[in-house]
């Protein structure tokens, strides 16, 4: 999916405010409103936009405590490991879950009110459950995150060398 300059001008903007009217949305792009609103769209449909969220404050909810909790599944079949993805992805102390490769099946993102929360998550949810083999926690003490992620440059091809 080729992105020319405005692309990524306005995919930054967004990235930013995603709050922004279009006519703001413009005005820092330095194009006309409609060409803002019809590159937005397009680029809605092209599947590289794919929604608008609100950033929460997770000690104003409640849920200052975040640790990284790497799972390991026995035995490693699809079904297992689905249905695992599954429940814990809906599980409301849940704010990220990643499916990875090497020692461990899982890593999950959790926010919970305090220690004994995060105690309580993995000792009465998570090794409740039977295909669970091995939970190693991870404390957060600071999570930074971007906020604006920039499209990979193209590809170039390479020179082509000329016989002389």
């Amino acid at each position: 999916m080729e992105l020319d300059a405005l692309d990524r001008a306005l995919l930054r903007e967004l990235q930013n405010d995603a709050r922004q009217t279009n006519r703001e949305l413009a005005v820092r792009t330095g194009v006309s409103p409609s060409t803002s609103l019809e590159r937005v769209r397009a680029l809605r449909e092209r599947g590289i936009i794919s929604g608008y969220h609100a950033a929460v404050d997770l000690e104003a909810v409640g849920r200052p405590v975040q640790a990284l909790i790497s799972v390991r599944i026995r035995p490693p079949s699809r079904p297992v490991i689905e249905g695992f993805r599954e429940w814990a992805a809906q599980l409301p102390e849940t704010i990220g879950l990643f499916v990875t490769s090497g020692a461990h099946d899982f890593l999950i993102h959790v926010a919970v009110p305090d220690t004994n929360g995060l105690y309580a998550f993995v000792i009465d949810r998570l090794t409740e459950r039977r295909e669970v083999a091995d939970v190693q926690s991870t404390m957060v003490y600071e999570h930074a995150q971007s906020r604006c992620i920039d499209p990979a440059p193209a590809e170039r091809p390479a020179p082509s060398r000329r016989r002389r």
